[in-house]
């Protein structure tokens, strides 16, 4: 196996690790859930440095313990089905079959699947759920959360900027995605979640996804409101985004915004992100403003070749999605939304 580049920190990766348990500080196996975590986190340090065998059998020793939660369970199934992937197409039926036992545990214990999954086992992940009729969990229809499915923004672009932001709105859904998810109140369906939906219902035989059709996949994955938006960028200087609100029960626009500027589109996002939880009755704290304000990045280059990484990882090409990502991390060190996506699929790009 060739060496990889090892320069990237862990912090994500563990912190991936801390997701997959959901952990509870009062459970009374709190101090052995916290020991599970630990493995689990150094297992997935494997996987980040690409020593697949390791992290698999450091994971199924875990096996032998005797006071496994369904959660603990789940976190192990999770992170097998990662670590067996990672090693080449002949284990995909292997890493697959890890996904079946987590569903057997139960598909809506744990929210997944976590950012850290590649994006064919994301896929695989829905398909199970589906046949499961899993897609939507109860805790989405609950009357507390505001549960949201994003679209892929429209670009309506002319001449030149039609192209060069071609893949752009396929990230700003993703950047819309990401900061919503600061948000407590508020339940984001998953951006390829809605894709696998409108695929498997036949929902997008053209290239087009009208209202309808989008608010159709809405219904199915239990949103309650689906956010659509679109670019228009005519030179250099300006660029307009909007973006708007409807209700998947009534099919009604409820809320509405748009912004005028600089094509700094990170920066334009962040502000109807907060706009838009204002139009929603959704209260922010001045922690979560700031939450909201970090990441993104005010290089266009950056944000297109994110947004191109993206389109490489819905094809399961990683190494590409590898190198777009590791571009746009390049161009500024500060994106950190491209670093983290870097972390994912390094291992998987060779």
């Amino acid at each position: 196996m060739r060496n990889r580049n090892k320069s990237f920190g862990t912090g994500f990766i563990v912190f991936a690790a801390m997701l997959t348990l959901g952990l509870c500080a009062t459970s009374v196996f709190a101090q052995a859930e916290a020991k599970v975590v630990d493995i689990l986190a150094n297992a997935l340090k494997y996987y980040n440095e690409g020593e697949f065998d390791k992290g698999i059998n450091l994971t199924k020793a875990l096996f032998e313990r005797d006071d496994l939660t369904p959660q603990d369970s789940i976190g192990i199934y999770e992170v097998l089905g990662i670590l067996t992937y990672a090693k080449g197409e002949e284990y995909q039926k292997q890493s697959f079959s890890y996904l079946d036992k987590i569903s057997k545990v139960g598909p809506c214990i744990i929210h997944l699947p976590h950012e850290i999954w590649p994006a064919e086992l994301r896929d695989k992940w829905y398909e199970i759920l589906k046949a499961k009729e899993s897609l939507a969990c109860p805790e989405e229809s609950r009357s507390d959360i505001k549960t949201i499915a994003i679209m892929e923004f429209d670009n309506f672009s002319i001449g030149k900027y039609q192209e060069k932001l071609g893949p752009l709105g396929k990230g700003l859904a993703d950047f819309f995605e990401h900061d919503f998810r600061k948000i407590s109140s508020m339940k984001v369906v998953e951006r390829d979640k809605i894709n696998y939906v409108l695929r498997e219902h036949e929902l997008q035989k053209s290239g087009a996804v009208d209202k309808s059709t989008a608010v159709r996949a809405g219904k199915i994955l239990g949103a309650k409101y689906m956010v659509f938006g679109s670019i228009t960028q005519l030179d250099d200087r300006q660029t307009r985004m909007v973006v708007r609100v409807v209700s998947v029960e009534t099919s009604e626009i409820i809320a509405s915004v748009d912004k005028e500027g600089a094509p700094h589109y990170c920066k334009l996002e962040k502000e109807l992100v907060e706009e838009l939880a204002a139009k929603l009755d959704v209260k922010l704290s001045d922690d979560i403003s700031a939450l909201i304000k970090e990441g993104g990045t005010e290089s266009l280059d950056a944000t297109t070749l994110y947004a191109k990484g993206l389109e490489y990882m819905d094809r399961y090409d990683y190494k590409k999605a590898y190198e777009f990502f590791k571009k746009a991390y390049d161009l500024d060190n500060g994106f950190v939304e491209a670093k983290r996506k870097m972390e994912i699929y390094q291992p998987l790009a060779t």
